[in-house]
């Protein structure tokens, strides 16, 4: 297995800006997302909103396979649960919209994500989105020197099918920081008190997804974009964290 990098200070200083500018276009897209908009509108905006502040689009040219990614920005709509392409695809009243974003600073990365409501949507839609990102802050919780990387799976498992929604398993978070994904791999889903044991310096994106109906997903003929293969709504949230002495520190929060 390949070793779980604990990272300096000073890397953890790269990572935080690279972490605060995921953030900050993060909250600026919040305010671009409403009927009529084209998801590659939003993913325009991404990429000069990240060149201005002197990041790098983490995800555009990243290669899986013989794939490459062309795109700044992950734009899920709906049943889409990650990995969606930006596109002429408009958004309307009542779709809700997954943000997922990279960015890469001085050779180190942030990555966060979110879903945002489109207009005015159902109480339902709206649950689903405040318990995955609830799910999130069970799962960061967890993420204290000493614990296991499956406390924190097992948190965010057990708050989602707390709430009657279902966990998404083909897809899962990881290590981070000189490269986009690096060891360990985080589910979002398990028992406690297994996997790596988590120590200062770990650096980790962790990220629910969570589907309104059945868990299973299916990858569409694009080769990137996962949907629910029943067709229901997925939200996704996502924060690169930092594991301290005194705690889990969030990078991607404002």
């Amino acid at each position: 297995m390949t070793e779980i990098e604990l990272k300096s200070p000073e890397e953890i200083e790269k990572m935080s800006r690279a972490s605060r500018i995921v953030a900050e276009v993060l909250e600026a897209l919040r305010h671009q997302i409403k009927p009529g908009v084209a998801t590659e509108e939003l993913d325009r905006f991404a990429e000069k909103f990240i060149l201005e502040r002197g990041g790098k689009p983490a995800f555009k040219g990243y290669r899986v396979r013989d794939k490459i990614y062309q795109h700044t920005l992950c734009v899920s709509v709906n049943e889409e649960v990650v990995h969606g392409i930006p596109s002429h695809r408009v958004l309307k009243e009542g779709d809700i919209v997954g943000l997922d974003v990279g960015v890469v600073v001085d050779g180190y990365y942030g990555d966060a994500a979110i879903t945002v409501p489109v207009g005015a949507v159902s109480d339902e839609t709206r649950r689903l989105l405040q318990v995955t990102e609830e799910a999130l802050h069970r799962g960061i919780a967890q993420a204290v020197a000493g614990k296991r990387i499956s406390d924190i799976s097992h948190a965010v498992q057990r708050h989602a099918e707390g709430a009657n929604f279902s966990v998404v398993t083909e897809f899962v978070g990881h290590g981070i920081g000189r490269r986009l994904h690096e060891e360990p791999q985080v589910p979002n889903y398990g028992e406690p008190g297994k996997g790596p044991r988590l120590r200062p310096g770990m650096t980790l994106a962790i990220e629910p997804m969570v589907n309104m109906g059945r868990p299973e997903t299916r990858l569409l003929a694009d080769g990137w974009t996962a949907v629910t293969r029943d067709g229901s709504l997925s939200a996704h949230f996502e924060h690169t964290i930092v594991v301290t002495d005194a705690g889990p520190r969030i990078l991607t929060k404002l």
